[in-house]
């Protein structure tokens, strides 16, 4: 038997206006996306859970693959980006901010020049940007990472994200540094090494 109506104090209610502003974020972000003229799945047809493939035409199409690692980390260093650059805001204000800049990201990874400057500067050759799909679960990863960075120790953090981006660099040559470093400032001796898989 119920007591009567619950009632929200206003720290739930802020919180429910963040949630929902980070939500319509990413709504934003699918719907952008649709506008650019991105797929909204893989031109195959259908939906794999991860897609083992590096320099596939499923690659970055499908739920996940090997950079989803990278969004992980984005929302490791993301969350303590808010913590600097908003260290008295609630909760769902920087998991907002998070939600923002990965969704800004996503719809620059996808634009011409960046499709383009991939195509040229790193190992992903054939890169033709992502489908709706992978890059709204590419958020969807960032914001675990957010979430996880939130619970756990600091080191555990760390050590994650270490194990990350060695496990990929070992696995496909390739991780969220070195992507970063080939975007920025491509290095041959890198970009031999990676098209050596």
């Amino acid at each position: 038997m119920s007591d009567g109506p619950v009632t929200l104090t206003a720290d739930d209610r802020a919180t429910r206006f963040w949630l929902a502003a980070a939500a319509a974020f990413l709504i934003v972000q699918i719907v952008t996306l649709a506008l650019m003229g991105r797929i909204p799945i893989c031109e195959c047809g259908y939906v794999r859970l991860f897609e083992p493939g590096v320099n596939t035409a499923g690659n970055s199409q499908h739920i996940s693959d090997w950079y989803t690692p990278s969004h992980i980390i984005h929302g490791f260093l993301f969350y303590w980006l808010a913590i600097v650059a908003l260290p008295r805001a609630a909760f769902g204000a920087r998991l907002t901010l998070a939600v923002v800049v990965e969704a800004a990201w996503e719809l620059l990874e996808n634009s011409p020049i960046i499709i383009d400057r991939y195509r040229t500067a790193t190992m992903a050759i054939g890169y033709q940007g992502d489908s709706i799909l992978n890059s709204a679960m590419d958020t969807v990863a960032m914001v675990l990472g957010f979430l996880f960075a939130v619970r756990a120790p600091v080191w555990l953090t760390v050590a994650l994200a270490i194990g990350f981006e060695v496990a990929t660099a070992i696995v496909i040559r390739d991780n969220l540094t070195l992507n970063v470093l080939m975007l920025v400032w491509p290095v041959e001796a890198v970009k031999a090494w990676q098209a050596a898989l």
